[in-house]
């Protein structure tokens, strides 16, 4: 073998493939005794461990023909059935066959991105944006642009303008991605005019619209909000979410609600990826669906990232310098702060690790290359405990970052 490896082997595009920064960190702490406020890791004890291992033998009993078999790319009938009718109490009208089971909700972002982006097409995302949806799109070559947030979400005034002076020049946008609610990394929620701003953009300018929805579960406030999908009134609404938030990750069940014509071309991108999604894994989420296990156990969830919540957000405030400012999340797992601009927290991380504390740095969430002084804080994963001494030695470092300067 050459000295240069195996690269000139490799397919142009993995060029485009980034090291999940999140992944990486991860690695890093399994590794070490560190406090991790990087991934959004569900809280174990969130998890109805003896329930699932339950359902798990039951399953296995009485549907061990079907479900130790092969399945069907679009996924299990009855798990399509059960999402059907979970969805239709947040007031999303899906039949089963509008359903396409996926392997987790980033299986669902792939697909997207191998179906609907072409090299040089126009997507629009928000700033900042989940990370691992700018990586998958990255691959495919589109031209990003980003529409800032404020407390109600993304500014869909200045989507406007933009969307104006886009389709002016003579261009056109495929379409818009958006966690509406309880976004991640910010953690605000979009307000329920600015979805029907979106809704009016999407059919004026002929774009779709993928919905992104792991959080809405989590909402610690009674703030009035409809999903995108339950105001889609022409199909444009491409719906995705996953059980990984609200029973367990490790099952990896993820799903897309779309037309049927969508779908069917979904399945087509699915099926050369993995066939379908392991089958024993779907016939539990079904069972789990069908006892109400996750509906019992979410405000037991809720109250627990409620309280940690309040604890980062207490720890901020004793902590960290008095110019800095951060999100007062409605929902979700995430706070994300702005430090002083002096700071550069990329930079600033391999201090933060010597003091045995973890964090994402924020510039990565930002698609113009911005956010370089911000970082997303989990809270959902560390105790109480953990929690304010990862603040209290990260404030430490970020002062002792600003004395230098």
């Amino acid at each position: 073998m050459s000295k240069e490896g195996f690269t000139r082997f490799y397919a142009k595009r993995t060029s485009l493939m980034k090291a999940s920064e999140i992944r990486e960190l991860l690695k890093v702490v399994e590794s070490r005794d560190i406090i991790s406020l990087a991934g959004g890791l569900p809280d174990p004890q969130s998890f109805p461990k003896e329930e699932i291992a339950e359902i798990a033998s039951y399953v296995i009993r009485e549907y061990g023909e079907m479900a130790l078999q092969y399945g069907t790319t679009q996924g299990a009938r009855v798990l399509r059935e059960a999402l059907s009718k979970f969805m239709a109490k947040f007031m999303i009208n899906a039949l089963p066959d509008n359903i396409l089971v996926t392997t987790g909700s980033q299986q669902a972002l792939d697909i997207m991105a191998r179906t609907l982006i072409d090299p040089g097409d126009i997507i629009i995302v928000e700033l900042p944006t989940y990370l691992a949806a700018i990586n998958v799109f990255k691959i495919y070559q589109p031209n990003f642009v980003g529409i800032p947030l404020d407390d109600e979400g993304m500014k869909t005034e200045v989507l406007e303008e933009k969307l104006k002076e886009i389709y002016s020049s003579g261009k056109r946008v495929k379409f818009v991605y958006t966690v509406p609610t309880a976004q991640n990394p910010s953690g605000v929620t979009m307000s329920i005019e600015r979805r029907k701003h979106l809704l009016e953009l999407a059919e004026k300018y002929d774009f779709l619209v993928i919905e992104d929805d792991p959080y809405s579960h989590f909402l610690f406030e009674p703030i009035p909000f409809k999903h995108l999908k339950a105001m889609d009134r022409e199909g444009r609404v491409i719906y995705i979410s996953t059980i990984s938030k609200i029973l367990s990750p490790g099952l990896r069940i993820g799903w897309i609600v779309a037309e049927n014509e969508l779908i069917s071309i979904f399945e087509r991108a699915k099926q050369s990826m993995d066939l379908h999604t392991p089958t024993l894994n779907q016939f539990i989420v079904a069972e789990a669906l069908r006892r109400d296990i996750i509906d019992r156990h979410l405000p037991r969830i809720k109250e627990l990232y409620r309280m940690k919540k309040n604890v980062m957000l207490q720890a901020l405030e004793e902590y960290f310098p008095k110019d800095s400012r951060w999100t007062k999340p409605v929902g979700g797992l995430f706070v994300f702060a702005y430090l002083p601009e002096k700071i550069d927290t990329k930079a600033m991380l391999p201090k933060a690790l010597e003091r045995g504390v973890v964090y994402v740095p924020g510039q990565s969430f930002f698609v113009d290359g911005s956010g370089r002084n911000t970082m997303r804080l989990n809270y959902s994963y560390p105790t109480p405990e953990k929690i304010e001494e990862g603040i209290k030695r990260l404030g430490q470092v970020i002062k002792e970052e600003l004395g230098k300067s």
